[in-house]
């Protein structure tokens, strides 16, 4: 179980109130394993601070060793080593979590348009995604992964010029002139061209990445058409000006928005309700997580007003991640599709790995613009978080190559070094839990830091091998417990476990 929630199921038997409170791990040690805030909550007539004294009497568990209560009206919880001791074989168990129950979610990352290669720009969402989908299906929920391609629209129009040579066309690049299409119309020439560069260029940089989706949906497969009848039968239509507009200030956007042009010609807007439609009508999500990049922050009050036009209002969420810098040898990378002097995701795959690539874009919030280290992604050293992390799973993985632990006496786990470790070590269906809510999967990264981190301390401070058998039998569990933690991080943030370094 969910330590924080069996914290909080407690205090609400000796508050027997509804009240929402918070339940945390607090960053400094001295303010205890955990805290809650429930007393400032419920001071009303009485002070916080005697509200918590009345709260802490109630409490009957033999869970903690102490209770503090601190100015203002925190309460601090201290849990008892024999509790810690315990929970090596609950570790060793692996954690299991069912929040989702089964509903079914679908997570859209990536979707860069089909004319070039994937940039580092368009790649960002990529880790991002892949790692949220893991997450959430770790917790219990039916997600599929999908990749939208934009096989129909003006860029499309330009990629056929562009690679029939005629002056319309913007794309540049040594990847134009070896697409080889027979075809004189400008707009098929794209979508072959299109094609061809998602299923030769897209898809093996998505594979080298490790990514896998379930899923790769065409653009020009969706019914407009039908979405458009719909919004006309819901009266939420009207013509003006030569075009058909949608009244999706009616939804919360600040203007209605044009659905098809004067020209006849779908707007991108247009595509994206049908496609939503599909997602939520058809396949039947009970969730959507589009992950864009920030180029798309105009387009999201429309969009989440198409949703909720067509019925399902409140089913999309939408994370913006902001763009990624990359600098090398102390320079900014200057990247531009449409000139042809971009640097693309395949040559920092091939320059730092797939695993530093992963990790260091997971590192950071997807509101925070983030500049890309080449020179400490390719570190060798433990100054590099990835090899860090990674080190300590190999050595762990070295010990256990050498002895495996039987019958352990975990009660002679009690150095603080061990302690330390263990309570890190059950934060893991926490951590899981926290970005199941708020999507924010940048604290994988941090976690398996902070687990590294402790486990090189407890290794430094206590000798696993070679002390008396009972010692090092209580020793290697909380080693193999270290190892179960490391293998579901790393799982979950899709970077591999090297048993030897």
């Amino acid at each position: 179980m969910v330590i924080r929630r069996q914290i909080k199921e407690i205090i609400n038997k000796a508050i027997k109130s509804k009240i929402d409170f918070v339940v945390e791990a607090p960053q400094e040690k001295s303010f205890g394993d955990y805290a809650t805030n429930v007393a400032m909550l419920l001071a009303k007539k009485k002070s916080p601070i005697e509200v918590a004294g009345e709260i802490k009497l109630k409490i009957k568990t033999d869970l903690f060793e102490k209770i503090e209560i601190v100015k203002p009206g925190f309460i601090n919880f201290f849990l008892k080593d024999s509790f810690l001791q315990n929970q090596v074989k609950e570790i060793i168990k692996g954690s299991k979590i069912n929040i989702g129950k089964g509903k079914k979610i679908q997570v859209e990352f990536i979707s860069a348009n089909p004319t070039g290669p994937l940039t580092i720009a368009n790649a960002r969402g990529g880790p991002m995604g892949d790692v949220l989908a893991n997450v959430l299906n770790k917790a219990g929920f039916k997600v599929e992964k999908e990749y939208y391609v934009n096989d129909s629209g003006n860029q499309i129009l330009s990629l056929g010029n562009s690679v029939l040579g005629n002056k319309e066309g913007e794309y540049k690049g040594e990847y134009i002139n070896k697409l080889n299409i027979k075809e004189k119309d400008p707009f098929k020439a794209g979508q072959k061209a299109a094609k061809l560069i998602t299923e030769k260029l897209i898809k093996k940089t998505i594979d080298k990445l490790g990514v896998k989706y379930d899923k790769w949906f065409f653009e020009s497969s969706l019914d407009i058409k039908k979405t458009i009848d719909i919004l006309k039968r819901k009266k939420l239509t009207y013509e003006k000006e030569g075009a058909l507009w949608f009244k999706s200030s009616k939804f919360g956007d600040n203007r209605d928005r044009v659905l098809i042009k004067k020209d006849g010609l779908y707007t991108y807007l247009a595509d994206d309700i049908a496609y939503h439609l599909d997602k939520f009508k058809i396949r039947k999500f009970d969730k959507v997580i589009n992950i864009l990049g920030a180029d798309h922050h105009g387009d999201v009050p429309s969009l989440m007003a198409g949703v909720d036009a067509i019925g399902f209002k409140g089913k999309l969420e939408i994370i913006l991640h902001q763009f990624v810098t990359i600098i090398k040898n102390g320079k900014q990378i200057r990247m531009s599709k449409r000139k042809g002097n971009f640097e693309t995701l395949d040559d920092l795959l091939k320059e730092v790995g797939s695993d530093s690539v992963r990790f260091f874009f997971l590192m950071h919030s997807a509101n925070r613009h983030m500049e890309f280290d080449l020179d400490l992604a390719k570190e060798k050293s433990q100054k590099n978080p990835v090899f860090y992390i990674q080190y300590a799973y190999a050595r762990i993985n070295s010990i256990l190559k050498k002895a495996k632990p039987k019958n352990p006496n975990l009660k002679l786990l009690n150095h603080p070094s061990e302690l330390d470790l263990i309570k890190q070590l059950i934060k893991l269906p926490e951590i899981i839990e926290d970005t199941v809510k708020d999507y924010q999967v940048q604290r994988l990264p941090h976690y398996a830091m902070e687990v590294a981190s402790a486990f090189h301390r407890f290794y430094t401070d206590c000798k696993v091998l070679g002390d008396y058998k009972e010692m090092e039998n209580a020793r290697l569990s909380l080693v193999l417990a270290t190892k179960t933690v490391l293998e579901e991080i790393l799982d979950l943030m899709g970077i591999s476990k090297p048993k030897k370094m």
